[in-house]
């Protein structure tokens, strides 16, 4: 079970290479035809040839396909000869008939939406999570998936690792392609930094347009909103570390500021809202600079207002409506009915924009407190298009704040010594133990010393010689 790309059928290619018995892989959609009965029909098939060639393992691949709960769909009799299908690989699994020596192993990434019948003990009872990549496992597929390209010196794992955070396997796999296809466009002999931080900056945001055609004031507009947002999230605790900012166009942004993603587990609120300030800087700064605004905030503003109904709604952090949360589990969002009222929902839109205009009024104060920087920057970026984290420790100084990403290193890395430490600590006493054995198993230990002084003489308990005391031997 795990999103797309995470490798759920790469572990069942490696068991099926390990396990050195009869591996039978299907995926869920073989199973549902046109006609009527196939599906169940291939079901028993398959149920008859893993019992021929018991012990074996039987894999189904995108199970969702025909394990689908049932009785969800209005259409009926559309759904009968799935219905059907599932019907028969249940009775399969765990029926009145048992299937000893068959196990199954079945894939997908929408657990949520499975039939509970196949999900109950005895049938599919363990659910192996198979997460997105984190830091340490993204720097190991890196180096998997590195082996096969010819790179130079230059090539920063570590640092594109951090910079993909949130991407599976498959996307790791997809960069260190690209990256070979740009070294290639560009006729190098190897596939150097540069390549891969493209390759990135191309997955994430696009296709850069360097054609596209931009007036001078809108280029100027571009450089204002832009430094806004590299210039506010420097001074902003919980703000992602920077790694550039440019106003060349990509994919369907103008201009874009690249922040190394942040992994927490437990985020708090002022996180939030320093994630809401940062995005409305660009706004913030075009009406400081220009004294009006534009249309470039459009996906900015998106992301704020989720933020901000996200606080209220479904997190309970509002002061006015605290502990509270409507969030739905199920993904269907209450359809047309919300599970509050009119007055409620009048409260809600009053905290959202309450909140919303006091990150505004708090991006604003920061850009005139830093006014110059922000205009230094903004000019730097007009003619030189992209500015790295580098040229603004040079105009802001150095942030106070350690980034969330140093802190997981950190940690990392004293996990890491103190597991390294408890190795070598076990390594070392099996071997003193090792030798302790063979040293007492020698044969002068085993035969004590001939003392004619203690001789046995009959009746005589006085000249029993004392046995020497018991020493267990030291647990591991």
């Amino acid at each position: 079970v795990g999103p797309p790309g995470t490798g759920k059928t790469l572990l069942a290619k490696a068991v099926a290479g390990e396990a050195n018995v009869p591996f039978f892989s299907m995926s869920g959609s073989d199973f549902v035809e046109m006609f009527v009965g196939v599906g169940a029909s291939r079901v028993r098939d398959l149920f008859r040839q893993a019992k021929e060639k018991a012990p074996c393992i039987v894999f189904i691949d995108e199970i969702d396909a025909v394990g689908r709960a049932r009785g969800k769909n209005p259409n009926m009799g559309a759904n009968d000869e799935r219905e059907n299908t599932l019907n028969q690989l249940l009775t399969e699994m765990d029926g009145f008939g048992t299937n000893s020596g068959v196990i199954i192993l079945a894939a997908t990434n929408r657990v949520d939406i499975l039939d509970k019948a196949l999900l109950r003990a005895g049938r599919f009872d363990r659910q192996i999570q198979v997460d997105l990549p984190e830091l340490k496992d993204r720097i190991e597929v890196f180096n998997v998936h590195l082996r096969n390209i010819k790179t130079d010196d230059t090539v920063d794992v570590d640092l594109m690792a951090r910079q993909t955070a949130g991407f599976s396997g498959a996307d790791i796999a997809n960069v260190c392609n690209e990256a070979a296809l740009i070294a290639a466009r560009n006729n190098k002999k190897t596939v150097d930094r540069d390549s891969f931080m493209a390759a990135i900056d191309r997955i994430i945001c696009g296709l850069e347009h360097s054609s596209k055609i931009i007036s001078d004031d809108e280029k100027r507009a571009i450089a204002i909103h832009e430094a806004g947002h590299a210039t506010v999230s420097w001074f902003l605790e919980y703000s992602s570390e920077m790694v550039k900012v440019s106003i060349v166009p990509r994919g369907m942004a103008l201009g874009a500021a690249w922040y190394m993603p942040e992994e927490r587990q437990i985020t708090p609120v002022q996180a939030l809202l320093d994630q809401i300030c940062m995005t409305l800087g660009g706004r913030a700064a075009e009406e400081l600079v220009m004294g009006t605004v534009s249309t470039g905030a459009l996906n900015d503003l998106e992301k704020v207002t989720k933020m901000a109904y996200a606080i209220v709604v479904y997190y309970g952090m509002s002061d006015v409506l605290p502990n509270i949360c409507y969030y739905d589990s199920t993904g269907r969002e209450y359809g047309f009915s919300k599970p509050y009222g009119e007055e409620r929902a009048k409260e809600i839109d009053k905290e959202v924009s309450r909140i919303i205009a006091e990150q505004y009024d708090r991006a604003k104060k920061i850009l005139t407190e830093q006014a110059a920087g922000h205009a230094k920057l903004a000019e730097t970026l007009l003619t030189r298009e992209v500015m790295y984290a580098e040229d603004l420790v040079q105009i802001f100084g150095k942030r106070r704040w350690r980034s969330r990403t140093e802190e997981i290193m950190r940690l990392q890395a004293e996990r890491d010594a103190k597991r390294l430490a408890e190795q070598n600590e076990q390594n070392n006493g099996v071997e003193d133990t090792t030798a302790e054995e063979v040293k007492s198993e020698s044969p002068a230990d085993k035969a004590p010393d001939f003392d004619p002084s203690q001789t046995l003489i009959p009746g005589d308990a006085k000249n029993v010689p004392t046995p020497p005391p018991y020493k267990p031997k030291d647990k591991e």
